[in-house]
């Protein structure tokens, strides 16, 4: 195995990027909740208001892990990286590709001056959370996470409530 090439992603990477998230999705056992297309992706990143961006672990040609990110704001904190998901291929786990992807970010977040980096992890997957403390990263048990669904959204009526 080479070396892993870490770098911003770019359109050329999607397809690759697309399967890693589907990958994911299987993982964490939620593969039927897959609703973005990569058409919708390309223009998420690429079109005339990018709202995430990429870096990429690239080995022999091939996408082997992602770190897809975007900018958030706190009104306590102010600006923020939010790391969206965060997957190596499971053929190639444990050879130190996650570690560089990851340091890739945290570099990336202090070097623009970023307050704070958060990302959401399942709380039974240990190899992650387990990963996430090698860095002496925060877990926090204490917030909830709420969230509305497309459905939710596109149901909502004022005059009920």
């Amino acid at each position: 195995m080479s070396q892993p090439i870490i770098r911003k992603g770019t359109k050329d990477d999607l397809a690759g990027v697309f399967a890693l998230i589907r990958e994911l999705a299987e993982y964490e056992k939620a593969a039927d909740q897959v609703e973005t297309t990569l058409e919708e992706m390309e223009v998420d990143a690429f079109g005339e208001n990018p709202v995430f961006d990429f870096f990429v672990a690239e080995v022999d040609g091939e996408i082997a892990g992602v770190a897809l990110y975007y900018i958030k704001y706190s009104t306590w904190k102010g600006r923020g990286l939010y790391l969206e998901d965060f997957v190596v291929r499971e053929n190639q786990r444990g050879k130190g590709i996650g570690a560089k992807l990851f340091e890739a970010i945290l570099n990336l977040a202090k070097e623009n001056g970023y307050r704070r980096m958060e990302w959401l992890v399942l709380d039974w997957n240990e190899p992650a959370l387990n990963f996430y403390r090698k860095y002496g990263a925060n877990l926090d048990p204490e917030w909830v996470n709420g969230q509305f669904n497309y459905e939710q959204l596109q149901s909502f009526n004022t005059e009920k409530n």
